[in-house]
């Protein structure tokens, strides 16, 4: 027997349980039920998260990026504070090695008060030894308001929360055809078939193929590209107070090897970017022929690789030659050695190219009758997880009428 409802969410990571709480805060008559494919939820980008609450440095003002970072630290602390979340607002210092880095520093500052960060400040060296006494720069951009968080619980709570408002979530279900027709929508799973009036695609690494069961032949893809990182030894843990990043190159969505502090004690040294040969490929030796199938016959995979591909060498020798990734990590911290990295790990970003092999940078949604699709969800997607799911919800009220539509 098919199960009828409202609004199915296909996608069990930070930013679908965070649409799903949004609907049923809003829209508390509707019926709304959350399918995720793994067994339980925020297994893969949210599990794998470094847990940094960005401040919104980063963003070109007016973005999508921009306009819900701030907006979303608010709400992210509120939740936390309700449901009490341990947090830490143990701030960040984006170092400027040389002075060849200092305008790219200055563009991130300008940016950052577009944005309504707040207490920016760039500093020079002595204050930034009061702050991280073993990083090494000629000048810093502090953002006193950075801070961390285990976003593993922030979806747990989302979760509970989801489900108190009568909304279902049903894990190990994998939503297997779409179908389209003038009644709704027809979703096909593994656990059996689901009616529903209307959808939204939240499915993170395979976004792209859920958006392909609706309408086929989209004019962009996932590329999941794979990020290595090391722990610190326990004893080099005091080299780090805060978060350490260098200062970008504005030519990639990557902020490059930096030096991030956990909740829980720990200190992460990375991550590096590099093509991953499957959408869940968490080890160099992970592999999945239909995938990367997937991803090179797409067009835009070969222009994008012909225009980074020295980047790509580079990424790959930092992430098989451990001498290479601690040089890099020694540009922000001198006095670290091979020693210090411990257990190393690695986490998964969907990254959605169009095309021409152009990097898609910002949010991407779009939307159709009966679906929406976020396309491209990428960082600061958990931070500003409440700010965009609440967009996620008014564009489906004015693509759906869900105030039409209480049953």
């Amino acid at each position: 027997m098919t199960a009828r409802y409202d609004v199915v969410i296909v996608g069990g990571g930070i930013l679908g349980l965070a649409t799903g709480l949004e609907i049923t805060l809003r829209h508390p008559r509707l019926k709304v039920i959350l399918v995720e494919k793994e067994d339980t939820i925020a297994q893969h980008q949210t599990g794998h998260n470094s847990g940094v609450i960005h401040s919104g440095i980063y963003y070109k003002p007016g973005s999508i990026k921009a306009r819900n970072c701030v907006l979303g630290v608010r709400l992210l602390k509120e939740f936390c504070d309700g449901h009490d979340i341990e947090y830490r607002l143990c701030g960040k210092v984006v170092v400027a090695i040389d002075d060849s880095e200092i305008p790219m520093l200055e563009v991130l500052y300008s940016q950052g008060k577009a944005n309504g960060v707040p207490g920016l400040r760039i500093i020079g060296p002595s204050e930034l030894k009061v702050l991280e006494p073993h990083a090494s720069g000629v000048k810093a951009l502090h953002c006193p308001e950075t801070g961390i968080v285990n976003y593993q619980k922030v979806a747990e709570a989302y979760a509970e929360d989801f489900k108190q408002n009568n909304g279902t979530i049903c894990t190990g279900t994998l939503v297997k055809d779409i179908i389209a027709s003038d009644g709704g929508i027809t979703v096909e799973t593994t656990t059996g078939n689901l009616l529903s009036k209307y959808l939204i695609n939240c499915a993170g690494l395979y976004a792209d193929v859920v958006a392909d069961m609706i309408t086929p032949g989209q004019n962009t893809r996932i590329v999941p590209f794979r990020g290595d990182y090391y722990m610190l030894s326990h004893s080099a843990r005091s080299l780090v107070n805060g978060l350490i990043y260098p200062v970008p190159d504005p030519r990639f969505p990557f902020l490059g090897i930096h030096f991030t502090s956990r909740i829980n004690g720990e200190v992460e040294v990375g991550p590096n970017a590099m093509l991953a040969f499957a959408r869940e490929g968490y080890s160099v030796s992970d592999f999945n022929i239909e995938e990367l199938f997937m991803t090179v016959s797409f067009p835009g995979f070969w222009s994008m690789a012909s225009r980074y591909w020295r980047m790509g060498m580079q990424e790959f020798f930092r992430s098989v030659n451990k001498t290479a990734f601690l040089n890099s990590a020694k540009r922000l911290i001198p006095e670290i050695n091979a020693t210090d990295l411990g257990f190393k790990g690695s986490g998964v970003r969907a990254q959605a190219i169009d095309r021409d092999g152009r990097l898609l940078d910002d949010f991407s949604i779009d939307r159709s009758r009966y679906a929406i699709n976020v396309r491209n969800a990428p960082s600061p997607g958990a931070t500003a997880s409440l700010a965009i799911g609440r967009d996620i919800v008014r564009i489906a009220e004015n693509t759906f009428g869900l105030d039409d539509h209480k049953d």
